[in-house]
């Protein structure tokens, strides 16, 4: 079991650590452009296109519950009709982003204060960008879908090869073409393409091995298509909430000032490098615990659940010491300014103790994933956030100031492992041990 985890695992994180790599590397291109507004453009463009992806992020996260079960199950007909739904949904979610383009931006800039020039070349992004939709949304699907096909080694292959064309086109069209900001964004757009292109190849390939018949009526069947679409409008809803609390978070930063704004920041960064280490598990705990759903599997279920507690727990501890022992010197990696780090200092302790114990949250997102149970999860996550993030802050922040911040995220993360794992019985551990 601890081998199967492992082989989901680690290509989950690599490829998790291969995107902020890329990022990196695109604020060095840039930041040594002249002027600050190519940087600021970036910046603005790319948190957009965050946000929009993020939100359609059920496209991967269904698309591997359910073919994970259909998998457990032997069901290559139904794997099949998984993948096409999915690509159909992403085609006509991309369609609609291309066509209200212009909505988009109109309700999205202006809620970035920016100089008219950081704006001009923002836009700029944006407009080419978006092109790049059907690509990105169609290999959110393709990399979900090998995912729940128990192989984590080909989205791992595919974010790599992604993020290599795009470095190399980036590259090419900033200092080839002489282009700016324009130019990183023509870059995404071929990395996609380019990767969507190696999907698809991979895909045939894997239908080559694994034929199966495809009827397009069957495509369109009520029942399973209704499933579908529930799976995934209930995950849309868990994941708009998530966005809520983590926009509040970093919205309510800026209203300390500066300086608390640049230590959050910084310690966000923490937080996301135990994400990156915790969504490779729960990756792994998506795929295992669909395929053992699949299966009628109870004695395996409770075996990979156990075992992905227990790894979940254990880098989290791991990450723990870490911060406990090295935090210090870890905040100086991102800032010189002794200032930041000495207030980081004083918030350090929530990342330590959270770093233990919000792994829970992250593990069983992925456990109920795998077993398609995205009702609770949904219904978990709205009162998470409405029920415990915001009203702990406005009852705290008064009296305990960014402290109070951090004690509502630190709530709001312990209150979604707990309530997740209260209602297990229910909705994860149904199947009886045969």
């Amino acid at each position: 079991m601890n081998r199967q985890i492992l082989n989901l695992a680690i290509p989950n994180i690599i490829a998790n650590i291969s995107v902020p790599l890329l990022g990196a590397i695109d604020t060095a291109l840039v930041g040594h452009m002249e002027g600050i507004h190519h940087l600021g453009a970036i910046a603005i463009g790319s948190a957009i296109f965050s946000f929009i992806y993020m939100g359609l992020g059920f496209l991967s996260m269904g698309t591997t519950g359910m073919t994970a079960q259909a998998y457990g199950a032997d069901d290559n007909r139904e794997i099949l009709l998984v993948f096409v739904r999915s690509i159909v949904v992403a085609l006509i979610m991309a369609m609609l982003l291309v066509v209200f383009q212009g909505a988009i931006a109109w309700g999205s800039f202006p809620l970035f204060q920016s100089s008219p020039e950081v704006e001009r070349y923002a836009k700029e992004y944006f407009f080419i960008r978006i092109w790049a939709a059907p690509a990105t949304l169609m290999l959110l699907a393709i990399q979900g879908w090998f995912l729940g096909l128990q192989n984590a080694r080909y989205p791992m292959f595919l974010s790599i090869v992604v993020n290599i064309i795009n470095i190399g086109a980036n590259l090419l069209f900033v200092f080839g073409f002489d282009m700016k900001s324009d130019g990183v964004a023509w870059g995404t757009v071929v990395a996609q393409y380019g990767g969507c292109g190696l999907g698809w190849w991979l895909f045939y390939s894997w239908q080559k091995r694994h034929p199966a018949p495809l009827h397009w009526p069957q495509v369109w069947d009520w029942e399973p298509l209704r499933r579908f679409f529930s799976i995934n409008s209930d995950l849309f809803i868990r994941t708009i909430s998530l966005m809520a609390v983590l926009s509040f978070f970093t919205i309510a930063s800026s209203w300390g000032g500066d300086a608390i704004l640049a230590a959050n920041s910084i310690l966000m960064q923490l937080w996301l490098m135990i994400s990156f280490g915790m969504d490779g598990f729960a990756d792994a705990a998506q795929s295992l615990v669909g395929r053992y759903f699949g299966a009628r599997d109870a004695v395996n279920l409770r075996r990979c659940i156990r075992h992905i507690l227990a790894w979940g727990l254990g880098l989290g501890s791991l990450f723990g010491v870490l911060y406990l022992v090295a935090g210090e010197s870890i905040l100086g990696l991102f800032t010189n300014k002794t200032d930041i780090i000495a207030l980081a200092m004083q918030y350090m302790a929530w990342i330590i103790f959270g770093s233990v114990l919000n792994c829970f949250a992250f593990l069983w997102d992925g456990i109920y994933v795998g077993a398609t149970a995205a009702k609770p999860m949904r219904n978990c996550m709205i009162l998470c956030s409405f029920g415990i993030f915001f009203p702990a802050y406005w009852l705290t922040y008064p009296i305990l100031e960014n402290h109070g911040l951090w004690l509502a995220m630190f709530l709001f993360m312990i209150m979604r492992g707990a309530s997740l794992m209260w209602l297990a019985p229910k909705h994860i551990y149904v199947l009886e041990p045969s």
